[in-house]
């Protein structure tokens, strides 16, 4: 049999969610008529979250549950949900019901329309605080602005994705990986759908401001040399403030002025030339750190527990 749509939807510690998910996920999919399934990715879960996954797939065959050895991240956990997929559509949704299953009807109106990439973008979000709105937003336009893929503003990883693109995703195995990126970096016939963000069912975040650090960072190496051209830019900076403070300091001495006497001059200046040296270093060192982990080519994800592959 023919799967037509497949469910992605990434689990880590969300043991209350589950069946609230799975309740709204059948009622919309059963509505379609057609023949879909539910890959629930556990990522290392320490709350049971994987055993409830397990009773899950036990009660439906339409279940299939992949199971990590450790965690490996929400974006790992996406990939491999679409390397277990058999779908001919691929939706990839959040499990803590801030993403309305009911918004994949929408999705996939459009995807019969012909459109192979239909990204949900958010004009409204509940339960969030105004940092992370502002936090969000700026992120979302900043990258925006200095990468040369222009990623759809104000939306994260809910989408229906066509099995083209999805096989062009599963090919490219960087370990860093932004994907809301890499479905625009393909490129196809892609399309928006607004819908309003709802607050979490239960439970906390997934996401705290260092994780968010930490994916801001993937999403701005991945897509941009950017923070590259910003090291050039200091070294600039700093060699044009030296070439008019020489002059401008020499002209002063002649003039017997003791405005730039002694150390406090010159620490100022070391220490201004160290900063942009340091700052350098670290942005080299973000890249090269990530050329490492490429270099070592280690498989992206461990499984303990998942079906065969088809």
């Amino acid at each position: 049999m023919t799967i037509t749509y497949s469910i992605i939807a990434p689990i880590y510690n969300e043991f209350e969610n589950i069946p609230a998910l799975w309740q709204r996920l059948s009622q919309v999919m059963d509505s379609t008529g057609e023949p879909w399934e539910l890959i629930l990715v556990d990522d290392g879960s320490s709350d049971g979250s994987n055993e409830r996954i397990r009773e899950l797939a036990a009660s439906d065959e339409r279940v299939r549950p992949v199971i990590f050895a450790r965690n490996f991240g929400h974006q790992i956990a996406v990939t491999a949900g679409m390397d277990y997929s058999r779908g001919q559509a691929i939706v990839v949704i959040d499990a803590d019901l801030q993403d309305p299953p009911e918004v994949i009807l929408e999705l996939a109106k459009k995807w019969k329309e012909g459109y192979e990439v239909v990204y949900a973008v958010r004009s409204e979000r509940e339960g969030e605080s105004w940092f992370k709105l502002l936090t969000a937003s700026l992120f979302y336009r900043l990258i925006y602005r200095i990468t040369d893929v222009k990623i759809p503003l104000d939306t994260g990883d809910f989408r229906l994705i066509d099995r083209k693109v999805v096989d062009v995703m599963s090919s490219m195995r960087e370990r860093h990986r932004f994907l809301r990126g890499m479905s625009s970096w393909i490129g196809f016939k892609q399309i928006g759908v607004e819908y309003k963000r709802a607050a979490r069912l239960s439970g906390v975040t997934k996401y705290p401001f260092k994780k968010m650090i930490k994916f801001a960072q993937d999403g701005i190496t991945g897509f941009s040399y950017f923070p590259l051209q910003i090291a050039t830019y200091l070294g600039f900076i700093a060699a044009g403030l030296s070439v008019v403070a020489i002059p401008v300091v020499a002209a002063l001495r002649l003039a017997g002025s003791h405005s730039f006497e002694g150390q406090t001059t010159t620490l100022i200046s070391v220490l201004f030339l160290g900063g942009v040296q340091l700052i350098s270093l670290g942005i080299l060192g973000e890249y090269i750190g990530r050329i490492y982990d490429e270099v070592k080519g280690r498989p992206l994800y461990v499984v303990r527990d998942a079906p065969k592959k088809e």
